[in-house]
């Protein structure tokens, strides 16, 4: 089996070619870079992303947050059901740690707010 994928590891946006033989990979083709290839391999075999979302503040605002490094892409809705029932305590610098280990990242502050 085939599977066509486009890379997102960097800018350059190459097609890839992954040949699959049942969950096995035989070969990645199409990447200009290793990055690729690597990217591949994690898409095929436990695909993750870096979550971006907003979560409410105690004044009732909202501040934008995302995940420190890449969650399970099956845990994503899991994650979001976390990070919508959780209220952040003002005031919030950017980097600050809202939620600690979710899923083996933390949801990290990408703005301020003040009270």
């Amino acid at each position: 089996m085939n599977r066509t994928l486009t890379c997102i590891a960097c800018p350059l946006g190459c097609t890839l070619s992954v040949e699959l033989e049942g969950k096995d990979i035989i070969s990645v083709s199409g990447n200009t870079c290793p990055r690729g290839k690597e990217y591949a391999i994690s898409e095929c075999t436990h695909p993750v992303r870096t979550l971006t979302t907003t979560m409410r503040c105690e004044n009732g605002e909202l501040v934008s947050v995302k995940t420190s490094k890449p969650i399970p892409k099956e845990r994503v809705f899991d994650a979001l059901a976390v990070i919508n029932k959780t209220v952040a305590r003002l005031p919030i610098a950017v980097g600050d740690v809202l939620i600690s280990d979710l899923f083996g990242s933390d949801v990290v502050a990408t703005m301020e707010k003040r009270k």
